[in-house]
C-alpha cells in the first residue's frame, strides 16, 4: 500500500510527446493538468500553425498564466468585497 506522501510516477502525453511526471499529487490531478496543457497547445497550434515547439510551449504557458492570474485577481476581488460586507 502506498503512503500518502510517497511520490508517484505518471506518464502523460502533451503535444504528442510522452512525459513522466513525478510527485505526491493525486494522479488524477496530474492527468487533468497535462490534459489542460495539451488542449491549450492544440488551440495555439491551430491558431498559429507556423510556431515551432518552443514558441508553442511558451505561448501556451503565457496564455495559461494569463487565465490563472485573471481568476486569482477575480477571487481576491470577491474575497475583499465579501470581507467588506461583514
Amino acid at each position: 500500500m502506498r503512503e500518502e506522501n510517497e511520490k508517484r510516477r505518471t506518464t502523460v502525453t502533451i503535444n504528442g510527446q510522452k512525459y513522466v511526471i513525478s510527485g505526491r499529487t493525486d494522479v488524477g490531478h496530474i492527468i487533468e493538468v497535462a490534459n489542460l496543457v495539451d488542449k491549450k497547445m492544440k488551440e495555439m497550434r491551430n491558431a498559429n500553425p507556423y510556431l515551432d515547439k518552443m514558441q508553442l510551449a511558451v505561448l501556451a504557458a503565457v496564455n495559461i498564466s494569463d487565465e490563472y492570474l485573471r481568476l486569482k485577481k477575480q477571487v481576491e476581488k470577491e474575497r475583499l468585497k465579501k470581507d467588506g460586507e461583514k
